[in-house]
């Protein structure tokens, strides 16, 4: 089977289930902004190496294939779509379990520092990015619930990454200014 089928050359591509759209339809859009980030991740990953992350990297990388799945499925289309959906309380733990040995950030932070500090970042703003597309298919269509949180979850972890990466490598946080809310807060 070749993997060219001419069938989007026009620029329509075909949902989950049969219909056709075309290929800038916010579900499109939603699934590519999920996938840009899965690539990275992949990336992140080639460049770890033998590295602790593996894993839980390679099962998010999975439940991102499986949440797309879920979005390029109508919530009007015939056929059923029986990949898992993802939960996110593993990256909870995860987050909580890196944050219990990095101080907690006070400050917008500079991405960058290392080359992984800096991909984790790159991850983020490209879940973020999912995110923002994911909320205007929500207007359109109903979702899996487990969807935005998920997204809102793994941008999260990332953020929380790039800062372990730093710590580990003893790098310093390139620190902008302090979150306000959290000066107004304290102060308060």
């Amino acid at each position: 089977m070749k993997i060219y089928t001419k069938k989007g050359d026009e620029g329509n591509t075909s949902l989950f289930g049969g219909r056709r759209v075309l290929k800038n339809h916010i579900r499109i859009e939603c699934v590519g902004n999920i996938d840009e980030a899965n690539s990275t991740i992949g990336f992140l990953r080639a460049k770890l190496g033998n590295h602790p992350w593996q894993n839980q990297l390679m099962r998010i990388q999975i439940d991102l294939m499986n949440l797309m799945s879920h979005l390029a499925r109508p919530s009007d289309a015939q056929r059923e779509n029986t990949n898992p959906l993802p939960e996110s309380s593993f990256m909870e733990e995860w987050i909580d379990s890196i944050e219990a040995n990095i101080t907690p950030s006070q400050y917008f932070l500079l991405p960058g520092g290392t080359e992984i500090s800096a991909i984790c970042h790159m991850v983020r703003t490209q879940v973020r990015r999912a995110e923002r597309s994911l909320v205007t298919l929500m207007q359109e269509d109903a979702i899996p619930d487990c969807s935005l949180p998920y997204l809102n979850r793994l941008s999260d972890l990332f953020f929380v990454l790039a800062r372990e990466e730093l710590f580990h490598s003893g790098q310093d946080e390139e620190k902008l200014r302090p979150f306000l809310y959290k000066k107004k807060s304290s102060s308060s």
